[in-house]
């Protein structure tokens, strides 16, 4: 009995040194992009390995430009859309997370997230589309350190030049150039509302976009101008 209270409190504490070193190992990188740009998120690679399957020469669509480079309309539209607090909270919109949990109730199934920026950015850094309760808890880990060590500007600066607009598509630059030919500096009200609706199913939305969708992103459009960005 005691060799395997022995065996098992081994196995304990080699689970817990295991989960440390991640840790360790994703905070190295959140200090690292608080000042370098991601050349590749975890996000990023799980596609490329999508679409390599089918073609093995398949490559993104990807190219950082900094924060001064993207239209404020764009910036505006995202907060308006995916976010209309992130300036008020520190990774966590209560409020919202709690609206979205009453509205899945009332539909019976899951229609709403309640997931800010913040959260939105750390699983696609660092952590992939599936739904699990670890998952949810890394990615909360993962929001904290974001929001203790980056500055909003920071974290909006990154969210728009990391997430999807497309299939293989992926930051600002890439899905306006991608979807109005040209670059993301120049996107009207219209243009980047549009974009910004398309944000939780870009693959989808892009090969079709329904009128519900369009009725959303003129609603956004009427509400980014009182969208706080840094």
């Amino acid at each position: 009995m005691r060799v395997v209270f022995r065996i098992v409190k081994r196995l304990i504490l080699l689970m817990l040194a295991v989960l440390l070193a991640y840790q360790c190992w994703v905070f190295g990188w959140v200090l690292w992009w608080k000042w370098n740009p991601p050349v590749e998120t975890n996000f990023m690679e799980i596609r490329l390995d999508e679409l390599q399957e089918k073609n093995p020469q398949a490559k993104l669509q990807y190219q950082w430009v900094p924060y001064e480079k993207i239209s404020m309309n764009l910036k505006r539209a995202v907060v308006a859309a995916e976010d209309d607090k992130f300036m008020e909270h520190s990774g966590f919109d209560w409020v919202g997370i709690e609206n979205a949990l009453k509205k899945n109730q009332r539909k019976g199934k899951k229609v709403a997230g309640g997931s800010t920026i913040t959260q939105q950015l750390s699983k696609n850094l660092f952590l992939s589309p599936s739904r699990s309760y670890i998952r949810k808890l890394q990615e909360a880990v993962i929001t904290v350190m974001i929001e203790s060590l980056w500055s909003k500007h920071r974290i909006l600066e990154v969210y728009l030049n990391v997430v999807e607009w497309g299939n293989g598509v992926f930051g600002a630059e890439a899905g306006a150039r991608r979807h109005f030919g040209q670059s993301a500096a120049y996107l009207s009200e219209a243009q980047a509302a549009r974009m910004a609706v398309m944000l939780p199913s870009p693959r989808r939305f892009e090969k079709r976009f329904p009128a519900y969708v369009t009725e959303h992103a003129q609603s956004v459009q009427q509400r980014m101008r009182f969208s706080q960005t840094p």
